[in-house]
C-alpha cells in the first residue's frame, strides 16, 4: 500500500453517495463538500464540513475538486471556497433551503413549495451564469442584484434570517462595519424585503411595479409594431400614425409614415414584418392625461374619384382623403393592463364617406365612440411600454429597438430636457382656409403646396419632413377636398433648416385648383400665394401658435419671385382692418403687380422645437448685450421672467455674458446685485426637477469654462450685503433665493479665486480670508436674531443651505477658526428656536468634510453634546436628535478606524488618542442619558431600536480605558450603583424583549457581543467596589447575576435550536458566547465568599436554568456551583434544606418548560456525587440528595416525554408516579399540584369516578377544624374557602357530583354520611343536613332503579426493551370503560405504540422477548375475584346490591387456562380437564386514582378436575339462587329464565349432563 501523502488539492465536493462499508470509510452524500487532508492510490482521507470530528477515507473519483484558500490557525488549517463571494453565498443559500424545501413537502404545502423549487432553480441557473465569467460590467452588478433580491425574499418567506449588504451586494461583515452602519443597512434591507412581498401579493391582482417605475424614470416610450393592414383601396396609400390628445384635440406626436403599395403591402417590400416605430420623450404629464388614442390618418394617393375608371385623360397623384382609425391606448400607457409585444390588437378604419368629411373632424367624431361598419378592414398593431429615455430602451430592450426601428418624438419638449439632446426642429401645421369660387360654377378643389425658400426665392432642397420614418422632400402638398368652400386640414410637417440659415429662409405657401382631368389639371396655374418669415425683425423666432396669413393674387409668376413680395406684410393681426381687395402696393416707385385676396383667407400653426432658437427678445438681448449697452440693466432685470426652458437651453451662453458683463465692468458696481440676481435665477433653474440632468453641465462649466477671475469680489460682496440687510431686520426679498443657491455660488467663488491665485501667484490671500470671515460673521449676527417673519425664514434657510458650502470653504479657511465660526453660526440660535432646523443643520455639518478635522471637530462636539443631551433627556425632536448622535457615532468610528491604520503606518497614537478623547466626551455626557430614555420610551415606540443601536455603538467604541475613567467619574458611591442598577435592569429587558425582529440575526449578535463586553467589564466594577463586607450591595449582585443568566439563556444565542448553517456561521463569526458568560457567572460566584448565604435560596433557580443549558463544557463548569451552595448552606445551619426545596421546585417548572435531558441526569448525578465524597460530613446527606434529585428528574422527564402525547393514558401514569414521589418526599405542596393535573385529566376523558378519588386524596389530608389552609390552592377554590373546615366541604360535595356521574352512588353514600355527621353533632346546620340526606336518599333510589353495566377488566403486559421506563416488562390490569369490547380496548392501547407487536399467547414471554429491543404487548381478559364481605353471606339480597361487590373495591384478578392431562377418556371429557389459575394481586384496589394499576404479585394454582367439576356446581347453584331472589322482590317478573335454567341442569341435552360428574373421577 503506497503511503498517505500530503495533498495540494484541498477542497472539493461529493457527485455521488458513498455509503460507508467498513469502520475507515467516511460516508459521503452526493453535495457534502470535503476537506481532504491526505491522498493514497486513488483515495483521499478527510472530513466533511458538516462533522468536522469524523474523519475518513474515500475515494478520489467521486469527488470533483474545487479551487480553494487554506487559512492556518495555529496547527489547526481550515477551507474557504475561492469563489466569488456571491456564488458562495448561493451555494449556502441553496443548502439551507433545501432542508426547508423537503419539510413543505412532508407537511403539504404545495404552494409554497413549488415556489421555493422554482426560485432554487432561479438561483442555481444565475449561479452558472456567475460562474462562467463571461458577464459585462453592469450585467454582472445588475445579476448580483437579481440575486441577492430573491435570496432576501427568499429568506423572508422562509423566516430565515435577514442578510445584510452593501452597495456592491456583498454581505456585510460586522467586524468591518459600524454598528450604526449595520442597523441603518438593517433597516433598508427588512423595507426593500417588505415592499416586494408587497409588491408580489399586489402583483396578483395588478401589473408588477408598474407605479414604482413611472415614478422612477423621467421620461418613456410607446413601442409599436404595425403586423397587417388589411384594406381595399386599390391604389397606393400613406398611412400616418400618431398620438392624440381628445382633451385638447390634437396630435401630441410626429406621425409615423407608412407608404402602402397597392398591392397591399408596404411599398418598401423589406419592411414587410418590420413596421416598428417607438413614441419617445413621453412624461408623467402625458402618462397622466384623461384619454390618449392612437390614431392613424390613410390617405390614397391617386385619382380624383375612385369611381371613375382609369384611362389616360385622368389626372393622377392626387393625395386623397380615405379614411381614419382609433384606438384607446390610456389604459396601456398607464401601466393598467398588461402590454405586451406579442399581443395583438386589432383596430377598424372608418371610411370617409361625404366630401366634407375632414380627417381631423372624423377623428374628433371616432374618438366619442360612433359606431361603425368597418367589414372587416383595419390594423393588427401590437403595444408595449417602455420605462425609460431612448437610450435606457435600446439597452433594455434591444430586440424590439434596434437601429432600424424608427423614432417618433413628441411635438414640444420632454419633461426633463437632457443636457445632450441637441434638436432644431420648426412643426408647421396647416389648418384651415376659405376660398372664393371665383368665376367658377362650383367651389374649388384647393391643393397647397409648401416649400421653404431663401432670400432669394429659391427653393432649399430636402429639408421638409412629411414624419418620421419618411425621406426629407423639397416641397409638400397637402390632401385635396373635393369642392369645398372651408377647408380644415390640421396637416403636421417637421421643417428641419440648418441653424445658420434660419434667419434668411422663409416659408412660401402656394394654392392651385386641381381638376380631375388631367389635360384641364395641367393648365392650372397658381392662383394665391402667402408667406411667413422664420425670423422676426427682432432677430427672435417665429413666435408658436396660429398666424393668419396674408393671401396675396397676381400674375403666377409674380407670386413665385421672392424679390416681389418679401416686402410686404405676410401675416395679419388680429387688431388691423383686412386690407381692402385688389389694393395694390408701391414697391420702390413701381407698382409689384401683387394684390392681396381679401376674400380668402388661410391660418397656419407653428411650433419651435429648438435649443438653438430663442423667441425670447429679452434672452436675446442679454446674450447681444455689447449691440445695445443702454438697455443692459432692463434686459438683466426681465430675464426673471424668462421662461425657464429658454434659459437652459442657452445656460453656457447666458453665464458667459453675466460674467463678460460683470469683467468688463470691474470698476462700477451698477450691475453687481443685477448679475448676482441673474445668477441666483439661474441656479435655481437648474435646481428644478425638469432641468435637474443640467447639475452636471452647471458643474462641468464651473470646472472648465469659467474664467472670471475678479467675480469672487462681487459676489462675496452682494451676499454680504444681503445677509447684513437681513441681520438688521429689513426685508431682504432675494435672500431665501439666494440661500438656495449658495452652493453654487459658492463654486463660483472659490473656483473664481482659485484662478485669481493662479494667476498673480497667492496675491490678496489675506483680503479673501477677511472676506469670507466677514461673511461668517455676518450669518452668525443674522443668528441671534429674535424677530419673527422673513427673518425666522431666513434662518432656516441659512441653517439648511450652509453646509453645502463647507466641502468648498474647508480647503481654504484655517480649520479651527472654521470651527469656530460653524460654532458661533449654530449657537448664536435662541435655544428653542428652530430646534428641528438646528439639529438637521448640524447633522449636515457633521457628515461634511468640516468635521473629520480634530480641531473643527473638537469645538462643535463641546457645542453640539449638550443641547443633545438636553434635548434627549426632555424628549423633544427625538428622531432628529437620534440621526444627529448616530451620524457623530458614525464618523467617531470611521476616524477611530483612520487613527488606528495610521498607528500602524506611522506608529504615531497622537490621532487615536484625540479620537478616544472625544468619544469620551460622548461617552460621558450622553451613554446614561441614552439608556435613561430607553428606559423611559413605549416598548413599540420605533425610535427605541435606534436608540438602542446608538447605545451599542457608544459601547463597541469604548475600550477598557474608557470603561475605567467612566467609573471612576461618578461623584459619590450611590450614583454609581444607581448607574449599575439602571444598566443592569436596561441590559436584562432588552435580552429579554429585544427591540429588533428576531430575524435581524446579526444586528442581534453584535449587540450581544457589546453588552457581554460590558456586562464583563461592570462584573470588574462590582468586585472591585461592591464586594467588602462593608460595600457589599446585594441587590446589585442579585441583579448581575440574574442579568447574567438572563443573557445565556436567550434564544438567540441557543446553537441547538438553529440549523447547521447558521450554527458554523455563529460560531466562526462569535464563537459560543454561552461559554464565556458562564465561566464569568462561576468565577463572580466563588469570588462572593462568605456573602454566597445570601443567594440561598434565591440564586438557586437561575443557576438552575444556567446548567440546564445543552453545553457539555458549560454544564461540567457550572454544575460544582450547586455542591458549593450545599456545603456552604451546611457549614452554617448543618443542613441543606432551604436549597434542597427550592432545586426541587424548580426543577418541575424548568423540566415541564422543556428544559434538561437524559445527558444533564447523567451529569448531575456524577459531578454531584464524586464532590459530595470528597467532603466526609456531606457524604451521607449528600448522596441521598443527588438520589433524591435524579429519581425526580428521570420521573419528571417520563412525565414530559408523554405529557403532549394525544393518548393520554401515559400522562396519567407518569402524573401519578411523580405525586407518589412527592409523597414519599413528603413535599406537600407539589403533591396536591399533580393531584390538580391528574384530576384535569380525568375529568377531559370523563372518568368522573377517578377524578373523584383523586380529588380525595387531597380531601384526606384535611381536617374538620377552623385552622387556615397551608398549601396553596389550586384550580376550583376561591379564595374566599379560609378554613380547612371550608375546604373539604367544598372538595367533598365535588367529589359527591364527581361520583354521581361516574354510578358510583356507594362511594357518594360514604361521603354524604360524613358530611352529615358534621352538619348535625359538629356544626348544627340542619338546612344542610336536610339537603345532604336528601341526596343521599337519591342515591340509594338510584342504586336499586338505575341499570349498571359491571365493567370488564384487561391485563395488559409491555414486554421488550422499547417501552419507557415505567412501562417496560410490567404487567397492568385496566378497568374496561362501559360495554367496551376486548377488541376496542386493544385499537385504544396499540395506537399510541404504531411499532409495537401483539403477543398471540397468553403465558408469560421469555428472556429473548423481554431482553429484545422491540416492543411486545399482551392483552387479556380477566375476572374480579370477589372479597368475602360477611355482611352478605347466606343472605337472600336483591342482585343490584351485591353486584356493585362483584366488580368493585377489587384488588385481585385470575385468569384460567384449561389444559388436559392424563389418559383421554373417550366418554367423558371432563374427567382429564384441569385448569391453570393465575391470580394478579394490583398494587391498589381499582377503581382507583386510575384507570389501570400495576401488577405487584402473581401466583399460580392447578385446579384439579374434580375442584373443577365443585367450582362448576356452586356457580350454577347461586345463578338459581338470584333468579330466585328476584322473583320473590318482583313476582310480575316473566317465569321463562328459570324454568329453562332448571330444565337445562336436571335433563340436559348435551355433554351428558350432572351424570357426568358422578362418576369417580378424583382419583
Amino acid at each position: 500500500m503506497a503511503p498517505w501523502l500530503p495533498t495540494k488539492e484541498k477542497y472539493g465536493v461529493a457527485v455521488w453517495n458513498f455509503p460507508s462499508a467498513n469502520e475507515h470509510h467516511l460516508p459521503l452524500e452526493v453535495g457534502e463538500t470535503v476537506h481532504i487532508l491526505q491522498a493514497s492510490e486513488g483515495w483521499y482521507r478527510g472530513y466533511s464540513l458538516r462533522n468536522r470530528a469524523a474523519r475518513g477515507i474515500f475515494p478520489a473519483s467521486l469527488i470533483h475538486l474545487k479551487g480553494a484558500v487554506v487559512e492556518r490557525r495555529g496547527a489547526e488549517e481550515s477551507v474557504v471556497p475561492a469563489e466569488m463571494p456571491m456564488v458562495q453565498e448561493i451555494t449556502t443559500t441553496l443548502r439551507e433551503w433545501a432542508a426547508i424545501w423537503k419539510q413543505l413537502y412532508v407537511t403539504g404545502q404545495m404552494e409554497r413549495y413549488c415556489k421555493v423549487k422554482q426560485m432554487m432553480y432561479e438561483l442555481m441557473e444565475q449561479r452558472s451564469q456567475l460562474l462562467s465569467g463571461t458577464l459585462p460590467k453592469d450585467e454582472l452588478l445588475q445579476l448580483k442584484k437579481e440575486v441577492t433580491s430573491k435570496i432576501d425574499y427568499g429568506n423572508k418567506i422562509l423566516a430565515l434570517d435577514l442578510v445584510v449588504r452593501d452597495e456592491d451586494e456583498n454581505i456585510l461583515d460586522p467586524d468591518r462595519t459600524s454598528i450604526i452602519s449595520l442597523f441603518q443597512a438593517h433597516r433598508r434591507a427588512a423595507q426593500t424585503v417588505t415592499q416586494r412581498i408587497q409588491e408580489e401579493t399586489s402583483s396578483q391582482q395588478s401589473q408588477p411595479g408598474c407605479s414604482t417605475r413611472l415614478a422612477a424614470s423621467p421620461s418613456h416610450s410607446l413601442y409599436l409594431c404595425v403586423r397587417n393592414f388589411v384594406c381595399n383601396i386599390g391604389e397606393e396609400a400613406q398611412l400616418f400614425m400618431a398620438l392624440y390628445d381628445p382633451g385638447e384635440q390634437r396630435m401630441i406626436s410626429e406621425s409615423y409614415v407608412i407608404h402602402w403599395a397597392s398591392t397591399g403591402v408596404p411599398r418598401d417590400i423589406e419592411l414587410l414584418n418590420n413596421l416598428r416605430a417607438v413614441f419617445t420623450d413621453l412624461g408623467s404629464k402625458d402618462l397622466k392625461r384623461e384619454r390618449l388614442f392612437l390614431v392613424c390618418q390613410i390617405i390614397r394617393v391617386g385619382r380624383m374619384d375612385l369611381r371613375e375608371t382609369l384611362s389616360r385623360k385622368l389626372s393622377t397623384g392626387l393625395r386623397r382623403p380615405f379614411g381614419i382609425s382609433v384606438m384607446d391606448i390610456t389604459d396601456i400607457t398607464k401601466g393598467k393592463c398588461e402590454s405586451d409585444e406579442d399581443k395583438q390588437h386589432f383596430i377598424p378604419v372608418h371610411l370617409a364617406a361625404a366630401e366634407n368629411d375632414f380627417l381631423h373632424n372624423m377623428i374628433r367624431k371616432a374618438v366619442e365612440g360612433k359606431d361603425i361598419n368597418h367589414k372587416g378592414q383595419g390594423f393588427w398593431v401590437s403595444l408595449k411600454m417602455l420605462w425609460g429615455d431612448l437610450n435606457q430602451v435600446r439597452k433594455d430592450h434591444p430586440h424590439l429597438v434596434d437601429r432600424s426601428t424608427v423614432v417618433a418624438r413628441k411635438l414640444g419638449f420632454p419633461e426633463v430636457i437632457m443636457p445632450g439632446d441637441v434638436r432644431n426642429d420648426i412643426y408647421l401645421t396647416l389648418v384651415q382656409g376659405e376660398f372664393d369660387k371665383g368665376n367658377k360654377k362650383t367651389q374649388k378643389n384647393v391643393e397647397v403646396t409648401v416649400c421653404v425658400c431663401d432670400e432669394a426665392g429659391s427653393v432649399v432642397q430636402n429639408v421638409i419632413y412629411q414624419g418620421a420614418g419618411d425621406k426629407p422632400t423639397s416641397e409638400y402638398r397637402s390632401v385635396v377636398y373635393y369642392q369645398q368652400r372651408h377647408q380644415r386640414w390640421m396637416e403636421t410637417v417637421k421643417i428641419a433648416v440648418p441653424i445658420e440659415d434660419v434667419h434668411k429662409t422663409h416659408l412660401r405657401f402656394t394654392f392651385r385648383h386641381r381638376s380631375s382631368s388631367d389635360t384641364k389639371d395641367k393648365s392650372e396655374k397658381i392662383f394665391s400665394m402667402a408667406f411667413v418669415k422664420l425670423m422676426r425683425p427682432d432677430g427672435t423666432t417665429l413666435r408658436d401658435g396660429e398666424h393668419d396669413l396674408i393671401l396675396y393674387k397676381g400674375d403666377s409668376r409674380k407670386l413665385e419671385d421672392a424679390g416681389s413680395y418679401l416686402g410686404l406684410p405676410s401675416t395679419r393681426s388680429p387688431s388691423e382692418p383686412r386690407i381692402l381687395s385688389g389694393s395694390s402696393f408701391r414697391m420702390g416707385g413701381s407698382v409689384s403687380g401683387l394684390a392681396v385676396s381679401a376674400r380668402d383667407s388661410f391660418q397656419i400653426s407653428t411650433l419651435v422645437c429648438s435649443t438653438k432658437l430663442t423667441q425670447n427678445v429679452n434672452l436675446l438681448g442679454l446674450l447681444k448685450w455689447r449691440a445695445k449697452p443702454n438697455v443692459l440693466e432692463g434686459n438683466l432685470q426681465k430675464l426673471m421672467n424668462v421662461d425657464g426652458g429658454e434659459v437652459i437651453k442657452f445656460l453656457q451662453d447666458t453665464l458667459d455674458a453675466l460674467f463678460s458683463i460683470m469683467m468688463e465692468n470691474a470698476d462700477t458696481d451698477v450691475y453687481d446685485t443685477l448679475i448676482f440676481d441673474a445668477l441666483v435665477f439661474i441656479v435655481g433653474l437648474v435646481a428644478d426637477r425638469k432641468f435637474q440632468h443640467f447639475n452636471a453641465v452647471l458643474e462641468a462649466y464651473i470646472r472648465q469654462h469659467f474664467s472670471a477671475t475678479l467675480a469672487y469680489k462681487k459676489l462675496i460682496g452682494v451676499l454680504t450685503q444681503y445677509v447684513e440687510q437681513a441681520s438688521r431686520g429689513e426685508p431682504c426679498e432675494p435672500l431665501l433665493r439666494t440661500f438656495k443657491a449658495l452652493e453654487y455660488i459658492f463654486k463660483f467663488i472659490v473656483r473664481s479665486r482659485h484662478l485669481f491665485a493662479q494667476l498673480y501667484e497667492g496675491k490678496e490671500t489675506a483680503e479673501f480670508q477677511r472676506s469670507l470671515q466677514r461673511l461668517f460673521q455676518t450669518l452668525n449676527q443674522l443668528m441671534k436674531s429674535t424677530l419673527e417673519g422673513p427673518t425666522l425664514l431666513s434662518q432656516g434657510a441659512a441653517l439648511k443651505y450652509l453646509p453645502s458650502i463647507l466641502e468648498d470653504v474647508f480647503g481654504i479657511f484655517d480649520a479651527s477658526m472654521l470651527g469656530v465660526l460653524l460654532r458661533d453660526f449654530i449657537g448664536n440660535l435662541q435655544p428653542q428656536r428652530l430646534l428641528r432646523q438646528k439639529l438637521q443643520s448640524l447633522t449636515d455639518i457633521v457628515n461634511s468634510k468640516v468635521f473629520q478635522s480634530y480641531e473643527c471637530r473638537d469645538l462643535l462636539l463641546r457645542m453640539a453634546v449638550p443641547v443633545l443631551q438636553d434635548l434627549i433627556e426632555r424628549g423633544e425632536e427625538e428622531d432628529a436628535c437620534v440621526e444627529l448622535l448616530s451620524t457623530i457615532l458614525e464618523v467617531l468610528y470611521m476616524a477611530q478606524k483612520r487613527a488606528e491604520e495610521d498607528r500602524h503606518r506611522e506608529r504615531s497614537n497622537s490621532e487615536l488618542v484625540k479620537v478616544k478623547r472625544h468619544v469620551q466626551l460622548i461617552l460621558e455626557r450622553l451613554l446614561h442619558t441614552v439608556n435613561r430614555r430607553v428606559i423611559v420610551l413605549e416598548r413599540d415606540n420605533s425610535l427605541r431600536s435606534h436608540y438602542v443601536a446608538c447605545m451599542a455603538a457608544i459601547l463597541s467604541q469604548m475600550d477598557a480605558d474608557h470603561y475605567h475613567s467612566y467609573i471612576q467619574a461618578f461623584p459619590s458611591r450611590p450614583e454609581l450603583m444607581d448607574f449599575l442598577m439602571e444598566t443592569f435592569i436596561l441590559f436584562k429587558d432588552l435580552i429579554g424583549k429585544t427591540v429588533y425582529p428576531s430575524d435581524w440575526m446579526v444586528m442581534n449578535m453584535v449587540q450581544n457581543r457589546e453588552f457581554l463586553r460590558a456586562i464583563n467589564q461592570f462584573a470588574t466594577t462590582l468586585t472591585e467596589k461592591f464586594l467588602s463586607s462593608s460595600s457589599f450591595e446585594l441587590q446589585l449582585w442579585n441583579n448581575y447575576f440574574h442579568l447574567a443568566v438572563a443573557f445565556l439563556t436567550q434564544d438567540s444565542l441557543q446553537l441547538e435550536n438553529f440549523s447547521q448553517a447558521k450554527r458554523t456561521a455563529i460560531l466562526a463569526k462569535y464563537g459560543d458566547m454561552r461559554a464565556k458568560i458562564g465561566a464569568a457567572i462561576r468565577d463572580m460566584w466563588y469570588n462572593l465568599g462568605h456573602h454566597k448565604i445570601e443567594f440561598i435560596p434565591g440564586m438557586v433557580g437561575p443557576i438552575l436554568e444556567m446548567t440546564l443549558v445543552p453545553e457539555l463544557e458549560l454544564r461540567k463548569s457550572t454544575i460544582p456551583i450547586f455542591f458549593d451552595m450545599m456545603l456552604c448552606e451546611y457549614q452554617l445551619t448543618a443542613s441543606f434544606s432551604r436549597f434542597e426545596d427550592e432545586i426541587l421546585r424548580k426543577l418541575d417548572s424548568e423540566v415541564e418548560g422543556g428544559r434538561g435531558d437524559e445527558q444533564y441526569k447523567q451529569l448531575f448525578e456524577s459531578i454531584l456525587l464524586s464532590c459530595c465524597r470528597a467532603h466526609p460530613e456531606l457524604s451521607r446527606p449528600g448522596e441521598s440528595f443527588v438520589a433524591l434529585v435524579t429519581g425526580l428528574l428521570e420521573r419528571l422527564l417520563d412525565y414530559r416525554a408523554v405529557m403532549n402525547d394525544e393518548n393520554k393514558t401515559y400522562s396519567m401514569s407518569c402524573t401519578v408516579n411523580l405525586l407518589n414521589f412527592y409523597k414519599e418526599i413528603d413535599r406537600q405542596a407539589m403533591y396536591i399540584r399533580y393531584l390538580y393535573k391528574l384530576k384535569d385529566l380525568h375529568i377531559s376523558y370523563e372518568n368522573y369516578t377517578e377524578g373523584a378519588y383523586t380529588l380525595l386524596l387531597h380531601a384526606r389530608l384535611l381536617k374538620w377544624s377552623d385552622e387556615a389552609n397551608t398549601a396553596p390552592m389550586q384550580g376550583l377554590h376561591s379564595p374566599s374557602l379560609h378554613t380547612q373546615r371550608q375546604l373539604k366541604e367544598a372538595l367533598y360535595n365535588q367529589i359527591v357530583n364527581y361520583f354521581d356521574q361516574g354510578k358510583m352512588w356507594e362511594e357518594a353514600i360514604h361521603i354524604c354520611k360524613e358530611l352529615a355527621e358534621q352538619y348535625e353533632s359538629e356544626i348544627f346546620d340542619y338546612e344542610m343536613l336536610s339537603e345532604i340526606l336528601q341526596r343521599e336518599a337519591k342515591f340509594y333510589e338510584k342504586i336499586l332503579k338505575v341499570l349498571r353495566p359491571s365493567p370488564d377488566y384487561f391485563a395488559v403486559g409491555y414486554y421488550g426493551q422499547g417501552f419507557p421506563t415505567f412501562l417496560r416488562n410490567k404487567v397492568f390490569i385496566y378497568r374496561g370503560k362501559e360495554y367496551e369490547r376486548r377488541e376496542d380496548f386493544e385499537m385504544r392501547l396499540l395506537s399510541p405504540f404504531p411499532n409495537a407487536e401483539k403477543l398471540q399467547t397468553t403465558s408469560p414471554p421469555g428472556p429473548d422477548i423481554t431482553q429484545s429491543p422491540g416492543q411486545y404487548i399482551q392483552c387479556f381478559t380477566v375476572q374480579p375475584v370477589e372479597e368475602p364481605r360477611i355482611r352478605l353471606r347466606d343472605r337472600s339480597i336483591p342482585e343490584q346490591i351485591t353486584n356493585f361487590y362483584k366488580a368493585n373495591h377489587v384488588q385481585k384478578f385470575s385468569y384460567s387456562r384449561p389444559f388436559k392431562k392424563g389418559p383421554k377418556d373417550p366418554d367423558n371429557e371432563f374427567a382429564n380437564m384441569w385448569i391453570e389459575r393465575t391470580t394478579f394481586v394490583t398494587a391498589y384496589p381499582l377503581p382507583g386514582i386510575l384507570r389501570w394499576f400495576a401488577v405487584t404479585s402473581t401466583t399460580t394454582t392447578v385446579i384439579s378436575p374434580l375442584e373443577n367439576a365443585i367450582e362448576t356446581m356452586m356457580k350454577t347453584n347461586e345463578k338459581i339462587l338470584s333468579e330466585i331472589n328476584r322473583h320473590q322482590n318482583d313476582p310480575s317478573l316473566p317465569i321463562n329464565p328459570l324454568s329453562m335454567l332448571l330444565n337445562g341442569i336436571v335433563d340436559p341435552a348435551v355433554m351428558g349432563g350432572f351424570a357426568k360428574y358422578e362418576t369417580p373421577s378424583g382419583h
